[in-house]
């Protein structure tokens, strides 16, 4: 990949953790895009001295105008904003790791101004992915996976044809909740869920990893990144973290990625692809890693992942239905509205209520996000309302 990037999420986890990667490469940052943390963006664009930066919205926008007025660097704000950002002239590969469907129109942009695309915004693939491989086909750009596990399957892939491979195995931690029965699942606390045993995320993804929606959603995102069907994805939960991720080949064969739990090593991958570089990031030492132990997921206590399954075999925007009603319970979950089992009970009965598009435009896909929100939103009301 080449060696102008612009970052969309840049005050995020995977953003920040870009960054130390582009500064250990010497990459040139020619954009920034945040949502409301201008106090971080501002160190960043001095830093960086980016020529584009964008924010959430106008007032953000101006604010930081004033702030960095010293410096040559033109300030954007929304959606707009971040188009911009995703399609400077000079720019070789954007970083897509905006959380949630709002990476959505701008990793589009991206792809249409023809860059390649560095991609840790899951919900990108997970709720339009026909219409993002159809485009990056379109404008022959590359979509290269910056998630860990899905960066492990695409290096255990290399050299070896589609047709060769019988299964994807993809790793999960467990999350904080590991083991634990449905009964004890009742009275978990954000700050309880929020703690992950190994990788350092943010707020979102994390929520997400204790209740194995992240597994979901990557099972999904694997079926686009490498047209493989969602019978030949598995879900092992192998605590230690270490293997990233496994691909079995037809000749029983199984090739896996190991390292240590790092996001900067698949990120910069992702960026020097197909080159690998130096770095000074810690290194796995096997012999102090110990036992390396693996587990079927718990569906039962954990039904996220079951729906996430089941969404991505209906197809059409269902996917999108999933991913919005995540998103919704994650929020009010983190905001303590609703109770850490509440969320895959709403999100299931989002989905019962959606009437599937299965040949969906991007329009569509929109809608059915929006309409899923809503109707989130609408049954934790009425919910609120009957126990009064």
């Amino acid at each position: 990949m080449g060696g102008n990037i612009s970052i969309l999420g840049s005050t995020g986890s995977i953003g920040v953790q870009t960054l130390d990667v582009a500064r250990n490469l010497g990459l040139k940052v020619s954009g920034l895009a945040a949502g409301t943390n201008i106090d971080l963006l501002e160190k960043q664009i001095r830093e960086f001295k980016p020529c584009a930066a964008a924010v959430a919205d106008e007032k953000l926008a101006k604010v930081l105008r004033d702030r960095v007025g010293d410096l040559g660097t033109k300030i954007h704000a929304g959606v707009e904003g971040m188009n911009i950002v995703a399609s400077l002239e000079d720019v070789d590969t954007v970083v897509a790791s905006v959380v949630g469907t709002s990476g959505l129109i701008p990793t589009l942009e991206a792809i249409r101004s023809g860059k390649d695309i560095a991609l840790a915004n899951k919900e990108t693939l997970v709720t339009a992915g026909s219409v993002v491989i159809e485009e990056a086909l379109r404008h022959n750009v590359r979509i290269l996976p910056v998630d860990s596990e899905h960066s492990a399957i695409f290096q255990c892939m290399m050299g070896n044809s589609l047709k060769d491979i019988s299964k994807l195995i993809i790793t999960a931690s467990g999350g904080p909740f590991r083991g634990k029965h449905l009964e004890e699942l009742k009275e978990v606390t954000p700050a309880q869920a929020l703690k992950h045993p190994n990788w350092s995320m943010g707020a979102k993804i994390t929520i997400d990893s204790s209740t194995l929606m992240n597994k979901g959603l990557e099972v999904i995102e694997a079926k686009w990144l490498f047209d493989v069907e969602l019978n030949k994805i598995q879900v092992m939960v192998h605590p230690q973290s270490i293997i990233h991720s496994m691909v079995e080949f037809v000749d029983g064969s199984v090739m896996a990625q190991l390292g240590q739990p790092d996001m900067r090593i698949p990120i910069q991958l992702a960026l020097t692809y197909p080159k690998r570089e130096f770095n000074s990031f810690s290194r796995l030492n096997l012999l102090e890693a110990g036992t390396l132990t693996f587990e079927e997921p718990d569906q039962e206590a954990f039904p996220c992942l079951k729906l996430a399954y089941e969404a991505g075999r209906c197809g059409g925007t269902m996917p999108a239905v999933l991913n919005a009603a995540n998103e919704i319970a994650v929020d009010l979950f983190i905001k303590e509205k609703i109770g850490f089992i509440d969320i895959p009970g709403i999100i299931e009965n989002v989905m019962s209520r959606h009437i599937v598009n299965n040949c969906p435009n991007l329009e569509d896909i929109i809608e059915a996000d929006r309409w899923a929100r809503e109707t989130a939103m609408q049954l934790v009301r009425q919910k609120c309302t009957a126990m009064l």
